[in-house]
């Protein structure tokens, strides 16, 4: 059976007026999940948004991950956060597309593993339409380049999740034309050693941001059996 999910583009937006968007429609799937009467009318949704600068950090992440004090992100005007989902340290900013599903799994597969696989693949799929070899890397969530090649392993989607009653919320940040300056000040994801890149470095040039999302939403219909509304 495939699956309508309801998809908006919310444009450039503020971290935590998204945040809150998503914990609306979360909380809205939850209550009706409670109600057995009504489980069945969980809506499914799609969210791409560009963000203003702004780090997040995760549930279990470490604070010493962030190299600079709030007085200098407050003098570079980036936002902090620390939130609710999986991973550590990460940034969004203007330039990448980050993408949140609301997805209630019971209509899918009730198997983290498998979402956050899917949701890597939709993200492969994409890449290699730009000619790019995207990867997993073996124990660690996103996608990758050359992640089997030590010293040359970049970095190019984080991913991280919230699950509460199988339905999902946060999601992946793509680097498309990204800043990649930001990452100087933080240790992205928590690891150390290992570099960041963006589809416009490895290509040389910039992309057409709403061409990418269009090839991003053909494949998540595809992956995810669903039809996008």
């Amino acid at each position: 059976m495939i699956e309508e999910v309801y998809f908006k583009d919310l444009g450039f937006r503020s971290y935590k007026e998204t945040w809150d968007l998503q914990e609306t429609l979360l909380k809205q799937n939850v209550t009706k999940k409670a109600a057995e009467v009504s489980r069945r009318d969980t809506i499914h949704h799609l969210l791409f948004v560009e963000h203003p600068p702004v780090f997040t950090l995760g549930k279990s992440g470490h604070a010493d991950n962030i190299l600079i004090s709030e007085t200098e992100l407050a003098d570079k005007g980036i936002e902090f956060f620390h939130i609710n989902r999986g991973g550590d340290i990460t940034f969004h900013g203007p330039g990448q597309l980050v993408g949140y599903p609301i997805l209630d799994l019971d209509k899918f597969k009730t198997d983290l593993g498998w979402y956050l696989r899917s949701l890597e693949e939709v993200i492969i799929r994409t890449l290699a339409a730009y000619g790019i070899i995207g990867e997993r890397s073996k124990g660690e969530t996103g996608v990758w380049l050359d992640a089997s090649l030590k010293g040359r392993e970049r970095k190019i989607c984080a991913m991280g999740i919230k699950c509460s009653r199988w339905i999902t919320m946060h999601g992946f940040a793509l680097n498309v034309n990204t800043d990649l300056d930001y990452f100087n000040y933080i240790i992205p994801c928590g690891i150390k050693d290992k570099q960041v890149t963006s589809i416009a470095k490895e290509l040389g040039h910039a992309v057409d941001m709403q061409e990418l999302k269009k090839t991003v939403q053909l494949n998540f219909e595809t992956v995810f059996g669903a039809q996008l509304v």
